[in-house]
């Protein structure tokens, strides 16, 4: 499909997302997680597709992370389900201003 740009001509993108680290950026600074995808298409250079997936799954697992944070989610939403289930036990009182109880600032 490149040879005729099929998705160009149908003002669709399927793939930008995994592109857009490559792409040239404003200011000339990389992208947040352009090492990560470097890292993933250098271990996958040359190798054939089936045999890239398996041993390259690190590194397209850490690209992954970097561009959707869904570890960083998942521990986050159990840091707050914790301190929640402390809060109901009363083991954990959280400050006057975290609980939006704070004086207005002048």
């Amino acid at each position: 499909m490149p040879f005729w740009g099929l998705q160009k001509q149908l003002g669709i993108d399927l793939d930008t997302f995994l592109l857009r680290q490559s792409m040239p950026q404003p200011h000339g600074q990389a992208a947040v997680c352009h090492a990560f995808e470097r890292e993933w298409v250098e271990c996958g250079h040359g190798l054939g597709q089936t045999r890239a997936r398996r041993e390259c799954q690190l590194e397209y697992e850490d690209f992954m992370e970097c561009m959707k944070r869904t570890k960083l989610t998942q521990r986050l939403r159990t840091i707050l389900e914790q301190r929640d289930r402390m809060i109901k036990q009363g083991k954990y009182t959280p400050p006057e201003h975290h609980m939006g109880k704070e004086e207005p600032r002048p």
